[in-house]
């Protein structure tokens, strides 16, 4: 809990062509020899991410792309993997150090604007091009974005980048929280965390930390227990709960024991709508009923770890699905980045709370699934919906739900 989670960090992306100096770049904004620098084309291959604090920005990640003109099959891979960059990428920078063939920087600027990257131009190298500003003005009108002229070599419009970046920064809103604007100061939040083999050894998940976090920074009062002391946690309180706020797994042993008239629900819930599309991932659960034998279902996680024998997601998730819907059905699981471009063959997509990538990356999973028409949803939603509790653990955000 010590550091910010890369998921929670401005994700800053440097794109352009090989030798443009995107990663002379990273290492003339963090003062440090970050990425290797060589004057050989293709030096970057895979995207390379560095979590750095950088005033007056504060925690970042510097993402260093391979170079968008790289050639051949391995070249064409990883030009693949530098635009799925993109759909992770809060502000994006277009490194030019030539204007001979502006190609390859008119495609990039395009997909600036589609997926609506807050961007900025940089033109290096000008230690070597004394006619520089005019060069900055051609780049400007050629490429409709604006451009600042630096030189990593002598560090020279470093810092005025540093501070046009600080202005590019997305304004998410004060209303963009976990838990905080469903609670008051000074109200008592009752967290439930089960403690099995499941739970890392000596920490709490980072949906947990995440939460209680939220509740100090609101003034509150975070009062966490296991699942089978939390009738007598709230017996002894001395005051009623503002919320109760369980793992998903836990919902059944939870819900009977929270009183009716205290609001319950989970952190993966939580976690749709402060990294995703709360609604639509209501809307998505309730294709449940319309699933059909044989269908294929997508299970999608964001992180890797390591499976137990009774895992949530391969496991669980899988049989409480076929028990609700009283037929087989096929599954498939992705984690990580991994995520399919191709959705078309799924009857359902539940995606895990979302935790370990950025709110810009599910949101750029939930519309991919909307376009090609595949209804998505969230294991707590998707959880609390087959054990009947769904419309009480909507009701905290004002939402109305019936089976």
């Amino acid at each position: 809990m010590n550091t910010t989670p890369r998921s929670e960090r401005l994700h800053i992306a440097i794109f352009g062509k090989r030798n443009a100096g995107k990663s002379s770049l990273i290492n003339a904004i963090t003062n440090q020899p970050i990425a290797i620098v060589s004057d050989m084309p293709g030096t970057t291959t895979d995207p390379v991410y560095k979590s750095m604090e950088i005033l007056p920005l504060g925690p970042v990640v510097l993402i260093d792309t391979a170079g968008i003109d790289d050639e051949g099959i391995l070249g064409k891979l990883r030009v693949e993997k530098t635009l799925e960059v993109l759909n992770k990428t809060d502000i994006a920078i277009l490194v030019v150090s030539d204007i001979d063939d502006l190609t390859y920087e008119k495609q990039l600027a395009k997909l600036f604007d589609e997926k609506k990257v807050p961007r900025i131009g940089v033109l290096n190298k000008i230690d070597k091009d004394p006619n520089y500003k005019e060069t900055l003005s051609f780049l400007q009108s050629s490429l409709g974005m604006p451009f600042l002229a630096v030189s990593c070599a002598t560090l020279k419009g470093i810092e005025e980048l540093k501070s046009s970046l600080a202005k590019l920064v997305p304004d998410v809103g004060e209303d963009l929280r976990i838990v905080g604007d469903l609670i008051n100061p000074g109200d008592f939040v009752v967290l439930v965390v089960p403690i099995d083999k499941a739970a890392p050894k000596g920490r709490l998940i980072l949906p947990q930390q995440q939460t209680i976090r939220d509740i100090l920074d609101s003034d509150a009062i975070a009062i966490v227990t296991k699942e089978y002391e939390l009738k007598e946690t709230i017996e002894n309180l001395g005051k009623k709960p503002a919320i109760v706020i369980t793992d998903s797994q836990a919902f059944l042993k939870v819900d009977a024991d929270t009183p009716p008239d205290v609001p319950l629900t989970s952190f993966s819930i939580l976690f749709a709508r402060y990294k995703g599309d709360l609604v639509e991932f209501v809307e998505g659960v309730r294709k449940i009923k319309d699933l059909k034998p044989g269908d294929t279902v997508l299970i999608a996680e964001a992180c890797t770890h390591h499976r137990q024998s009774d895992d949530i997601g391969t496991v669980k998730i899988p049989r409480w699905l076929r028990q609700i819907a009283g037929f087989d059905i096929n599954f498939e699981w992705v984690s990580g980045y991994n995520y399919p471009k191709d959705l078309s063959k799924y009857a359902l997509i539940i995606h895990c709370g979302g935790c370990m990538i950025t709110r810009r990356e599910m949101l750029f999973r939930i519309e991919l699934a909307k376009q090609q028409g595949v209804p998505i949803t969230n294991y707590g939603i998707m959880i609390a919906y087959v054990h009947g509790i769904l419309p009480r653990a909507l009701k905290p955000f004002g939402i109305e739900f019936e089976y």
